[in-house]
């Protein structure tokens, strides 16, 4: 874990050179190095995901607001995590191939990081440390506007098409 916490880093960029979320290259479910900077000018909803979890079957709101909000400027980036209880301890491959298989996911997905403790990937150390402090646990959602500022914060319990979700996107879209 560790060699991939420095690899995290050392794509990521300075930490603390970052102004947004967009600032961050991180590598697709796939390994390829993405930049997110792709998503300038979209309205990005940031999760940690995990395919063993209670929450896990926010998966499939997910990629309906996905489908829903795309062609609008919209998208999600899932970041596979096994921070909690152990909930997603498979390779890439076998969380690509469960996400596919069992929700039809076709959002952007990353390689596993880690998204809390000492090996926390940049990424998550930029957006914990802009809006509402440690992640508690898998789908937590991170609302980013089309510059890359963080703009919203929902905790797990809170579905990814629940009214407040929907209207933040709505919102964030139309500027």
């Amino acid at each position: 874990m560790l060699k991939t916490a420095l690899l995290a880093m050392t794509m990521a960029g300075a930490l603390f050179g970052a102004t947004g979320a967009y600032d961050f290259t991180m590598n697709s479910i796939d390994g390829k190095a993405t930049p997110l900077a792709t998503f300038q000018g979209k309205v990005t909803l940031i999760v940690n995901v995990a395919s063993q979890c209670g929450y896990t079957p926010q998966y499939a709101a997910l990629e309906a607001v996905y489908e829903k909000y795309r062609d609008k400027g919209f998208v999600i980036a899932g970041f596979p995590a096994n921070n909690f209880g152990g909930q997603e301890p498979g390779s890439n491959e076998e969380i690509k191939q469960f996400c596919s298989r069992k929700y039809s996911v076709k959002f952007p997905m990353f390689s596993k990081i880690s998204v809390a403790g000492g090996d926390k990937a940049p990424l998550y150390q930029f957006l914990t440390g802009t809006m509402g402090g440690e992640v508690q646990w898998n789908f937590t959602k991170f609302l980013v506007d089309k510059n890359g500022k963080v703009i919203q914060r929902f905790d797990s319990a809170v579905e990814p098409d629940a009214p407040e979700v929907l209207a933040a996107i709505e919102a964030a879209l139309k500027k």
